[in-house]
């Protein structure tokens, strides 16, 4: 193990189809043939936040999520650069950061890699109105279709439908003014701003975000965006201009709507979005086990 380690804080949300209530046993099972002294915390969903704050004040030296992208997100901006170590391991949807940190495997061999082989490294990423991102922030109408996405994922077909009609007349009426570093002042439908962790198109140790303007005039745009997204060159698609950045002004006539990890934020008129090098530290793993024997 690069990482020294001793005590170990774990937040595991069972209520998550991908973990499964037997996980926090077979973490504790894990964490004690390593010789660690550790607590596994397995709160109801609405109780993540305060468990988090409360694993985070024990001052462990590694702090393990189990759990999808905007918890890792919410331990990353609590811990901070300055506390403890965190292992985002996969226990969400889409798993965005810990597949770029661990690969693409179940998190029992993503947690063994981690203690065998974990290294400290520093992760960077996006900040906005107090709030960071690690792997994406998407700001302006497509973040509007993100509670009919909640209430479908549910079971809640009306409600889904509902904010899905109050979405569909909110979009293409509130573009989004921004500049980029020093540019020009520019118009654009939704913003994406893309962390170098996750990013395909830049490089881990990159000192900027990706950022991705749409440029979309209807629902047919909208759709042929959506097919693009499927494929994975979305980048390539008419009506989306790709740059970097490190600091971005942005602003709109009603507040400005956005999803950072995979969690709503509704954000004031005007935001700036700012990259920041060191927002956390992570467990990581040698590149060169990145890929060897992970499951797609």
């Amino acid at each position: 193990m690069g990482a020294k380690l001793k005590t170990v804080e774990v937040v595991a949300n069972v209520a998550s189809g991908s973990v499964g209530k037997t996980a926090p046993a077979e973490i504790e099972a894990m964490l004690t043939a390593a010789g660690l002294t550790h607590q596994v915390w397995s709160p109801e969903p609405h109780d993540i936040l305060s468990c988090l704050s409360a694993a985070i004040a024990r001052a462990p030296d590694l702090l393990i999520v189990l759990a999808g992208d905007g918890t890792a997100r919410a331990a990353a901006e609590l811990a901070g650069p300055g506390g403890p170590l965190i292992a985002p391991l996969p226990g969400g949807t889409m798993n965005m950061l810990p597949h770029a940190v661990y690969g693409v495997r179940p998190w029992p061999a993503a947690l063994k890699l981690a203690l065998e082989h974990g290294f400290e490294q520093p992760i960077g990423g996006g900040t906005v109105e107090g709030h960071s991102f690690l792997v994406a922030g998407i700001f302006g109408s497509p973040a509007l279709w993100a509670p009919a996405r909640e209430a479908a994922r549910f079971g809640q077909a009306r409600l889904a439908w509902l904010r899905a009609r109050r979405a569909m007349r909110r979009t293409f009426h509130g573009r989004l003014r921004y500049i980029l570093d020093e540019g020009s002042r520019e118009k654009a439908e939704a913003l994406i701003f893309i962390c170098p962790l996750t990013s395909k198109a830049m490089q881990n140790d990159e000192m900027a975000l990706e950022a991705a303007a749409l440029d979309v005039h209807g629902a047919g745009d909208l759709v042929r965006l959506g097919l693009h997204a499927v494929t994975g060159d979305w980048r390539d698609t008419p009506g989306v201009e790709v740059s970097r950045c490190q600091v971005a002004h942005v602003w709109a006539s009603h507040g400005i709507p956005a999803i950072l990890d995979g969690e709503t934020v509704q954000l004031k008129t005007i935001a700036e979005v700012r990259y920041k090098p060191k927002l956390a530290r992570i467990l990581a793993i040698p590149k060169e086990l990145m890929a060897k024997d992970a499951k797609a």
